[in-house]
């Protein structure tokens, strides 16, 4: 997976909020849900690329706050 298809995932998460729903939920598996949006993620990508991305970025997936928390997944509430 590229960076590109991180980033293409995150901006499609920001934008539906059906996806919100999904990655909010207890045990969300981020990898399955990207993989039903289209996108080719794995965890080893998740957690090498995590670095990279912008605090809003992270903020953003799952329409998050900075007073949210993160989950073992990368991804902030």
């Amino acid at each position: 997976m590229s960076e590109e298809q991180l980033k293409a995932f995150i901006a499609k998460v920001q934008a539906d909020t059906s996806l919100q729903e999904q990655l909010k939920a207890e045990g969300a598996d981020v990898v399955a849900i990207a993989k039903a949006a289209g996108f080719t993620i794995t965890t080893e990508d998740l957690n090498s690329h995590r670095q990279n991305l912008t605090d809003d970025e992270l903020e953003g997936v799952a329409g998050g706050t900075a007073s949210g928390g993160c989950d073992t997944s990368m991804f902030c509430y």
